[in-house]
């Protein structure tokens, strides 16, 4: 992608009952969604969405060099930073995540804010939340279990 990349894009993807829809804008992911429709503007190609159609029907990616713009609170971008560490075929937990990012009490507001990250994640997939085992993923719950089925992650 390029710095001119900007709009909306969608596709079917093999194994999904819904298409994946991306956003992007100045060159980075802004968001990244499941919808049962596209967007009726959705343009249908992208070297993304092809990567993404590759990535459900089997082939690993960490899509780690896919440039993402967030705009989330500076809490969560520290979790979602630690989220995206986690590799292809592995999991953590909340607790986990908790205790990995500076600043975060492990007790209780530490747990509740990984939760809320993870939740309000706009590009699930991108940032792996699925790989959180005990963790909500913004992504569809039939697409979680895709997902952790993929990388056998269960």
């Amino acid at each position: 992608m390029d710095a001119t990349d900007t709009g909306i894009y969608a596709g079917e993807v093999t194994g999904l009952d819904r298409v994946v829809q991306i956003g992007i804008a100045s060159g980075r992911v802004i968001s990244l969604s499941f919808p049962e429709v596209p967007d009726e503007d959705a343009s249908r190609n992208h070297a993304l969405l092809d990567r993404l159609r590759a990535y459900f029907s089997g082939e690993p990616d960490e899509f780690s060099d896919v440039p993402v713009a967030l705009t989330v609170p500076t809490d969560h971008r520290a979790v979602l930073d630690r989220v995206g560490e986690v590799p292809y075929g592995k999991t953590t937990d909340v607790a986990t995540l908790a205790r990995a990012v500076p600043g975060l009490d492990v007790d209780e507001e530490g747990p509740r804010i990984v939760r809320a990250a993870l939740e309000e994640n706009p590009v699930p997939v991108l940032i792996p939340d699925h790989r959180v085992r005990d963790g909500p993923s913004a992504a569809p719950d039939d697409v979680v279990r895709v997902l952790r089925s993929l990388e056998s992650a269960e």
